[in-house]
């Protein structure tokens, strides 16, 4: 009589998780604080873009000048004052937005700004840009503001809190400023554009008294 073994069968060796829940938890935790890194990175950017910054006075010059280019009022009175505006600065306002308008500004391309001169109540400030036009063109343009500090913020001057001590100083020194290479260098842009341009002038002055 025949016998028959039964063959043992072999357990198949389990295999190990590459990751133990440790290290999976570990790496969960290290890419949503990426996530979450991102997300911060690009709401600041948001925020910095389309606000104004009142840390110092270039700062709120560059964001008035931005702000007057995107035809954003709102955010160029809040250059002004944090509370009511007066009826002189919204009428530089609309004077300001109306000249970008009347040149066809898509953006604008900051050059320079900086502090021609300060005293314990006002930074005189210059802006140096350029206005990109409809067609691609750079038209060359200085500007200056006067800056006050505030509950240790920055604002624009109203046109009506200038006195006549500040505003016979700034003219002085605005005329040393005329001096320097920033002022001469934009006298230079502003001929060469012009000579490219012919008429454009007279263009610019018919939509504003139209």
């Amino acid at each position: 009589m025949a016998t028959t073994t039964k063959k043992k069968r072999r357990k198949k060796p389990v295999k190990k998780l590459k990751y133990s829940n440790k290290k999976l938890n570990f790496v969960h935790i290290v890419t949503l604080a990426g996530i979450i890194l991102i997300l911060l990175v690009i709401i600041l950017a948001a925020r910095s873009c389309g606000g104004i910054s009142h840390r110092n006075p270039k700062g709120v010059v560059e964001g008035y000048i931005k702000a007057a280019v995107a035809g954003k009022d709102k955010k160029m009175q809040e250059c002004y004052s944090a509370d009511k505006v007066s009826d002189e600065a919204k009428t530089e306002i609309s004077s300001t937005m109306k000249y970008f308008q009347a040149h066809g500004a898509k953006d604008v391309n900051i050059e320079s700004c900086e502090t021609i001169s300060e005293s314990k109540t006002y930074s005189y400030v210059y802006i140096r840009y350029n206005l990109v036009l409809q067609n691609d063109q750079e038209y060359p343009c200085i500007s200056t503001y006067l800056v006050k500090a505030q509950d240790k913020k920055y604002y624009l001057y109203s046109p009506s809190d200038i006195s006549d001590k500040i505003s016979q100083q700034a003219a002085a020194d605005y005329q040393k400023f005329m001096t320097t290479k920033t002022y001469t260098d934009y006298t230079k842009a502003y001929e060469v554009f012009l000579k490219k341009n012919p008429g454009y002038e007279d263009k610019i002055a018919s939509k504003l008294n139209g």
